[in-house]
């Protein structure tokens, strides 16, 4: 997909790239907004409950360490078990079949949503986790819709990368690049989890009350 919405492959199908990937940006965005706003109003609503009440800081830095910990062994291939996820991919006859702002949406909103294509890595459920428990421990279900924004936001950029990919040769060349440095994304993927774990980590010794 990211080698067919670029300003080449828009061009050979007489798409406008701006509108097909302005279409793409915003529905990830939404997705992504709508899905963590989700998790942040249980979040909230638990922490609201009187049978639950607050959720403890403390606690809640501690999970999202232990998950972001877990996710981070999945992706570096430490665990035996596979990330969880639907085998699915976008269906790229859209791409033949609808204006480019209609498959933008569509395939936008399908990766901005998280789990409704193959999940590529454990990075996504340590993502929507954080939204649950930041909300939980806020009480603010829209503190899980900005971290749902970001991650829809984050699932755009390969495709606004492809923005210099003038000529089938550059897209060739560009492509190749990007197979190549899959085993550095990985790292790069592994070394956040580790990130998020230790700052949560971090955080515990000042929520303690």
């Amino acid at each position: 997909m990211l080698t067919s919405i670029s300003p080449v492959g828009e061009a050979g199908r007489g798409q406008r790239w701006t509108i097909t990937v302005t279409a793409f940006t915003l529905a990830s965005l939404a997705a992504g907004t709508l899905l963590g706003g989700a998790l942040g109003l249980i979040g909230a609503r638990i922490a609201a409950s009187p049978l639950v009440g607050a959720w403890s800081p403390a606690i809640a830095a501690v999970v999202l360490a232990a998950i972001a910990v877990m996710g981070a062994s999945v992706d570096a291939g430490r665990l035996s078990f596979t990330v969880p996820s639907w085998q699915r991919q976008v269906d790229e006859r859209w791409l033949t079949s609808f204006r480019g702002w209609v498959y933008g949406a569509g395939f936008g909103a399908q990766l901005g949503a998280a789990v409704l294509t193959v999940v590529p890595t454990a990075a996504t459920y340590v993502a929507f986790s954080a939204a649950l428990l930041v909300a939980g421990v806020s009480g603010q279900a829209v503190a899980g819709a900005a971290i749902g924004a970001t991650f829809g936001l984050g699932r755009a950029i390969p495709v606004l990368a492809t923005i210099r990919w003038r000529d089938p040769e550059q897209l060739r060349t560009s492509f190749r690049r990007f197979d190549a440095g899959r085993a550095q994304a990985s790292s790069v993927t592994v070394a956040g989890q580790l990130v998020v774990a230790a700052g949560a980590v971090a955080l515990v010794p000042f929520v303690v009350s």
